[in-house]
């Protein structure tokens, strides 16, 4: 094991958005600008598989989950952001792994939909972000989204794990309302052999709720992206007892956030042991997304 603060090999960063931002809405556009550091020179860098390959190399990051989802309401992503993730990840598909998405109110057959999208475009996982997607994580439960279990019976049955948004969002138009991670409890009861990863972990309103969510189901996993590392220990006190389940995401290029690199050493930087390092870091997306 290498010693606390030094840097690890083979990183993945579970939670990377790669979204055609020029394709947004102009005030999503505009909360871009104003909260991303070196916005415009970061759409440049994305549009070349190159020059994300180069970020990922600086920052000693060996995989990136590239993070995409349709929500027209909110951003103006449409469903054919599923295609241009997975033709990128076409440039190194060892290093980058897409992650696309399945609307239920925007697909008439979501089970084939999510096998088209895993048989035929290799996509590795599935989002669900439902500030921006206007429902709840658990929508299917009183009837008002039932293709949503379907979505979920589908991801499980092909073994894609599935990333859902919990926390706020800033962007204009965003119901943050639908990110409290208790609406998991359902989904991870209902669907015990599908893989949950509860990005951001519920921050900053419910981050006790996500840990007790964690404590109890054990096919739900922690992506610690959008926490700022120097909060990272106020919010999860314990999180060495979830040890196995914690992955490491930058949540890049998203508002207020620095950057892969800053990210991977504010969080060396904290009193972390080795072993915990290695599975964050490395060991326990290894086994997740292998």
């Amino acid at each position: 094991m290498p010693e606390r603060g030094l840097p690890l090999h083979g990183i993945t960063d579970v939670h990377l958005h790669l979204q055609q931002f020029d394709r947004a809405k102009p005030a999503i556009v505009e909360t871009m600008r104003r909260t991303s550091p070196g916005f415009e020179d970061v759409l440049k860098k994305l549009h070349d598989p190159r020059g994300l390959l180069d970020i990922l190399d600086d920052a000693h990051v060996d995989r990136a989950c590239l993070i995409n989802y349709p929500a027209p309401e909110v951003l103006g992503f449409l469903p054919d952001m599923n295609a241009y993730v997975a033709n990128y990840a076409t440039a190194d598909p060892k290093r980058l792994l897409p992650f696309g998405s399945v609307h239920p109110r925007f697909t008439k057959d979501p089970m084939k939909e999510v096998e088209r999208l895993a048989s035929r475009l290799e996509i590795r996982g599935l989002k669900i972000h439902p500030p921006h997607q206007l429902f709840a994580a658990n929508g299917y439960v009183d009837g008002s989204l039932p293709l949503l279990r379907k979505i979920y019976a589908a991801a499980e049955k092909v073994g894609l794990p599935v990333m859902v948004h919990t926390g706020t969002s800033i962007f204009p138009g965003a119901r943050s309302k639908y990110g409290n991670p208790m609406d998991l409890d359902d989904v991870a009861q209902d669907f015990p052999e599908l893989k949950i990863i509860m990005a951001h972990g519920g921050r900053p309103l419910w981050c006790d709720v996500a840990f007790y969510l964690l404590r109890r189901h054990p096919n739900l996993y922690l992506d610690i992206s959008g926490i700022p590392p120097q909060r990272l220990l106020g919010w999860f006190p314990r999180l060495d007892q979830v040890a196995d389940r914690i992955l490491f995401g930058s949540d890049w290029p998203g508002p207020n956030v620095p950057g892969i690199r800053e990210n991977v050493d504010a969080l060396h930087a904290l009193p972390l042991s080795p072993e915990l390092q290695e599975k964050l870091f490395v060991t326990n997306a290894r086994r997740l997304l292998p």
